[in-house]
């Protein structure tokens, strides 16, 4: 058995949804499984793995983690990682590798687990359901505690929604941007919060732009964390000067996301560098499509199993 498994990268929070929402982005890693391989073989490939050199293999982990929930033994098999989804940036790294191995293992161990149950697993790994939910299931997904699955947005299709983000070249911790969180908030903060997270969902859900645009700001994480990236608040602004519906920090930072129609994703990138070159910041601007599927297994013939809705899309 040889195979294959993609998962996307992802942006969580999308200003007020903290540890709540998370947007699967065209960004792809993959993971392949070859129990034909040499065993206990890993390889890295991909434009990251020199960052993960010599790190703990989170797909590895997970594929461990998920034989230990079930009560079995994997068996022998080579893995090969490639990872394309920038690390540390705050775009889904580490939830895109715990999906990956939560489904792969599943697959090789033919224990056919729901997507409900890979992911209540991952978000435990992971410690929230925003990064996790949008790698597994792919689209806009509201993660809610003690729901079995996330709650699907974007599902009505009355938008056209395209992701312009700036990704520096300075890596960030998420242990960093959380410790940079005070222990209280504000009842006003939190009020305004509240107001603007059920703007924004409702407004993924039903393609009202005016709603996204109102609901992607927030005063719970942003603030604080603009100590840490000083390019926050400076590009956040720029973008919707130039158009974009809204802007906000990409999950713990410290790349920053930009929501707009594919005609405004130019003039957005264009206000992200003017920002990049006055600060002296060094990175790239990348346009990304949203995922509409999340993780797919690819087997060797050519079929391509999404996992979420266990529906074959492709085959050869």
């Amino acid at each position: 058995m040889r195979f294959t498994v993609r998962t996307p990268a992802s942006s969580a929070n999308l200003g007020p949804g903290f540890d709540a929402l998370g947007l699967a982005l065209g960004l792809w890693n993959e993971a392949t499984v070859d129990a034909a391989g040499e065993a206990g073989r890993v390889t890295l490939e991909g434009a990251e793995a020199a960052l993960l050199h010599g790190r703990e293999n989170l797909t590895l982990t997970a594929m461990r983690r998920f034989a230990a929930e079930t009560g079995r033994t994997l068996p022998p098999f080579s893995l090969n990682v490639r990872t394309d989804v920038p690390v540390a940036r705050g775009l889904g790294s580490s939830a895109a590798a715990l999906v990956a191995g939560l489904v792969a293992a599943n697959h090789l161990l033919g224990t056919s687990l729901p997507a409900a149950d890979l992911y209540s697993i991952a978000w435990q790994m992971e410690g929230h359901g925003d990064n996790v939910g949008a790698a597994l299931y792919g689209g806009a997904v509201l993660a809610v505690p003690e729901v079995p699955d996330p709650v699907q947005l974007l599902t009505h299709g009355r938008l056209d929604l395209c992701a312009v983000i700036f990704i520096p070249e300075a890596t960030g911790l998420t242990r960093a941007a959380r410790a940079a969180l005070p222990p209280t908030v504000p009842h006003a903060d939190a009020a305004f919060n509240l107001a603007a997270a059920g703007g924004l969902v409702l407004g993924l859900h039903t393609g009202d732009a005016r709603l996204i645009s109102a609901g992607m700001h927030d005063r719970l994480h942003e603030p604080y964390r603009a100590r840490l990236f000083p390019h926050l608040e400076p590009m956040t602004a720029a973008a919707r000067a130039a158009g974009a519906l809204g802007a906000c920090l990409s999950g713990a930072g410290p790349s920053i996301l930009a929501l707009t129609g594919p005609g405004g994703a130019a003039v957005v990138a264009a206000a992200y560098r003017a920002v990049a070159a006055a600060m002296g910041i060094q990175g790239e601007v990348r346009q990304l499509a949203v995922a509409p599927a999340g993780a797919e297994i690819h087997d060797e013939r050519g079929n391509v199993t999404r996992v979420a809705d266990e529906r074959r899309v492709s085959a050869g």
